[in-house]
């Protein structure tokens, strides 16, 4: 709350999901893994194929948070929600573990 109080610009709270990239050989290779993140719950993965054909399939969350705390240095939120904010995005964190 000190830090949030003396800041003069706009301060965002902020949770970035977990993501893991992994480079494959084969295309059958990616696409097994994908089925894998999707059916654990990371709904956000995906394949790309590179031009000179390298494969990597990206494994992420959706579990995400971003919310504003400051407006040119005015505060916007109680400490009660700040608190509220970190209970959520250890969930999150824990969800990600």
């Amino acid at each position: 709350m000190t830090a949030l109080e003396k800041a003069t610009g706009d301060v965002v709270f902020k949770f970035e999901p977990f993501v893991l990239h992994v480079l494959c050989q084969e295309l059958q290779d990616a696409q097994m893994l994908h089925s894998v993140a999707v059916d654990s719950g990371f709904r956000n993965s995906g394949i790309t194929v590179g031009r000179g054909g390298k494969i990597t399939m990206a494994v992420r969350s959706t579990h995400c948070l971003e919310v504003p705390l400051s407006h040119k240095g005015r505060v916007m939120v109680s400490e009660e929600y700040i608190e509220f904010l970190v209970h959520v995005a250890n969930q999150k964190m824990e969800e990600n573990i």
